[in-house]
């Protein structure tokens, strides 16, 4: 069953472990490194540079509509033979994002809050940067539903980091 697997980055390699994934989706700031894991080729790993902010600041890089471009982008070229993994440095707000995306990117079919309540139930921290899902909200013609949708899971709760959990494309 394809599904995205979402982690902080002090989890990756043991998710990386235990699901195999072919692709690997990594949201983080643009100067911390992050090595790709073995058996993931480099075709297969989108890295994107952004800091988890909601308005400019000097420094930091706002999440825009180029970077859920890339996210969209990505998601789609995924053959969901194996899943994907995605993972920014805690876990919170820029992986849960990216996973919400790709679940609105991959099934048009379903309602944007339906999506949101899975998302919840699977991560109750889960705190999704507004600013990225307002971006891939406009790429994708949800007309604001993506935006409303997370703001009516609203914050999760407190957490230093992010649980590891799967969304099922299929469920």
């Amino acid at each position: 069953m394809p599904a995205l697997h979402v982690c902080p980055l002090s989890r990756l390699a043991e998710t990386v472990a235990a699901v195999r994934p072919s692709h690997l989706l990594t949201v983080i700031n643009a100067a911390t490194p992050v090595p790709r894991p073995e058996g993931i080729g480099p075709e297969n790993h989108l890295v994107i540079g952004v800091s988890d902010i909601l308005e400019a600041m000097d420094g930091h890089i706002l999440p825009g509509e180029e970077h859920a471009r890339q996210i969209i982008g990505f998601v789609r070229r995924w053959n969901r033979e194996r899943p994907m993994v995605v993972h920014c440095y805690a876990g919170i707000s820029r992986s849960t994002a990216a996973a919400y995306i790709g679940l609105c990117a991959l099934r048009p079919d379903l309602d944007e809050f339906l999506l949101a309540e899975r998302l919840r139930r699977a991560a109750p921290s889960a705190t999704p940067n507004a600013r990225l899902v307002a971006a891939a909200d406009r790429l994708l013609g949800r007309r604001g539903r993506m935006s409303e949708a997370i703001a009516a899971i609203g914050r999760g709760v407190d957490a230093f980091e992010g649980t590891p959990f799967a969304l099922p494309l299929d469920s």
